[in-house]
């Protein structure tokens, strides 16, 4: 299976300066002009890289990011300029913001974990008491993180502090949060009318050369994002019941019940193939779920050459 899957690439593009590893992703800056992005198929929960890949998962993190981008292109400007391969974005280069903007409409994750200790607080911003676990907010909340000093962890941060400590400028700041809140408006709406809720997220922005700010990075993907089925929601709320989530979060509740929590000293469990191949399937769910469409498999005997080929071709004729 592993030779079905894109890990990790070592590309030398024409016009290639640098090149950036993230979690997932791989950044290649060509001539201080472009940024060539490729998904790979890495699995990343508690902030650790899992050992094996996820065959298709980079191309459906692409997809979906790309028909996002799209969809959204009327509110927000962004980065994307091309798509010449299932698992390759190319946009124009940016410098990132230090921050991430995390965007939460429901009690979940993260947010339930830290209420359930008991704090009210996250992020500089106030949760209600007596919530449970998976309820709306009254109004959606935004819970900024930063990267810890590894560039690994992330790590909650308010408003104030990101404004404090000038990672980002407060005129800056005021774009970001309009942005973030009309992505996640639109996000949800877009959600509704697959029978979704969207249910918590996170956007990534950048500055262009002429200093514009664009969302960059992926948006609304089951690694950004949580999704809830909107049918049955409210009875399982009322019953107390978990609910049937499309996001990464099955990964990590199986990583929790084998012990495994991304803390010091603890093992990753193995991933079987026949693990590995019903992860694979639930992305491909998780796709036709969140775009309505039905996946198309890319070819996967060579990844490597064939993403190689289409970015090669693309710069050529750039």
């Amino acid at each position: 299976m592993a030779k079905n899957t894109i890990t990790k690439t070592n590309f030398n593009f024409p016009g290639q300066k640098s090149k950036y590893t993230g979690k997932v992703r791989e950044v290649y800056n060509i001539n201080d002009e472009l940024l060539v992005m490729i998904a790979t198929d890495r699995l990343s929960a508690f902030d650790v890289v899992m050992p094996k890949g996820i065959p298709y998962k980079g191309q459906i993190l692409n997809q979906i990011a790309t028909k996002m981008m799209h969809d959204t292109q009327d509110l927000v400007p962004n980065w994307l300029t091309a798509t010449p391969d299932p698992n390759v974005a190319i946009g124009e280069l940016c410098t990132s913001f230090k921050v991430e903007m995390v965007i939460r409409g429901y009690l979940s994750g993260h947010a339930a974990r830290e209420y359930t200790e008991g704090k009210r607080l996250l992020c500089g911003v106030p949760m209600p008491n007596g919530m449970k676990v998976n309820d709306k907010f009254p109004e959606p909340i935004i819970t900024p993180s930063t990267k810890a000093k590894d560039g690994l962890h992330d790590e909650d941060i308010s408003r104030e502090d990101i404004i404090a400590q000038s990672l980002v400028s407060e005129a800056d700041y005021l774009v970001l949060e309009d942005y973030t809140r009309k992505l996640f408006k639109r996000g949800t709406e877009i959600a509704a009318k697959r029978g979704l809720i969207l249910v918590d997220t996170k956007y990534e922005f950048g500055k262009t050369k002429d200093g514009k700010i664009v969302l960059i990075d992926e948006i609304h993907t089951p690694d950004s994002s949580r999704y809830f089925y909107a049918d049955g929601y409210e009875d399982g709320q009322k019953k107390g019941e978990a609910q049937k989530q499309l996001s990464k979060e099955f990964v990590r509740q199986w990583l929790i019940a084998n012990g495994f929590q991304g803390k010091t000293g603890q093992q990753i469990p193995e991933m079987t193939d026949e693990y590995i191949e019903t992860v694979s399937n639930r992305y491909i769910e998780l796709y036709e779920n969140i775009t309505g469409e039905t996946f198309v498999k890319a070819d996967v005997s060579n990844i490597q050459e064939r993403i190689e080929r289409n970015v090669v071709e693309y710069l050529k004729n750039y």
